[in-house]
């Protein structure tokens, strides 16, 4: 299976890499790969945020019998292993392939700064939905641009930084 997703980041960043001369004026490559895995991860994000929200509990309380979630939270909180994951596999074998630093390393440290990411996105929801009765979906885009910078500089110097070698 490693194969499959090497092969398949290889293929993706050879696309993503064809586009970014249109680019090379405005940003580093890895900015642009950054940008495009990115945006593709925050859009399935969204979408799946979406779907959970208004389909999957169809705007009601999730009751776990020991404590009951509002829908917003609950599709927070279902969305987050899957996104997880595609995100560090796009991460890893699209945008920071180049990375030295052990995968089992890089997974643990992305996840740190994903938790983080959770956290803002907890306390953005509780502020914009509980507090000010925002609606969902549009409240979780719009913390979303915070987490996209704090992730992008942590990921490039904490997750997948190139550890520099004495040559």
């Amino acid at each position: 299976m490693r194969i499959n997703i090497e092969f398949f980041g290889s293929f993706l960043r050879k696309v993503i890499d064809f586009l970014y001369p249109l680019f090379r004026r405005y940003m580093s490559l890895q900015f642009f790969r950054y940008g495009v895995v990115g945006s593709l991860n925050l859009l399935f994000d969204w979408l799946l945020y979406f779907l959970l929200y208004n389909y999957l509990l169809n705007q009601r309380m999730l009751d776990l019998g020991f404590v009951t979630l509002s829908s917003h939270i609950a599709a927070l909180i279902i969305k987050f292993p899957i996104v997880l994951f595609s995100g560090f596999l796009s991460q890893k074998y699209i945008t920071y392939s180049y990375s030295d630093i052990r995968t089992s390393t890089q997974f643990v440290r992305y996840s740190l700064v994903f938790f983080v990411n959770l956290l803002i996105n907890y306390a953005g929801l509780k502020i914009l939905v509980d507090g000010f009765s925002f609606w969902p979906t549009p409240s979780i885009m719009i913390i979303s641009i915070i987490t996209i910078v704090f992730s992008y500089f942590a990921q490039t110097h904490f997750s997948f930084k190139t550890i520099k070698k004495n040559t």
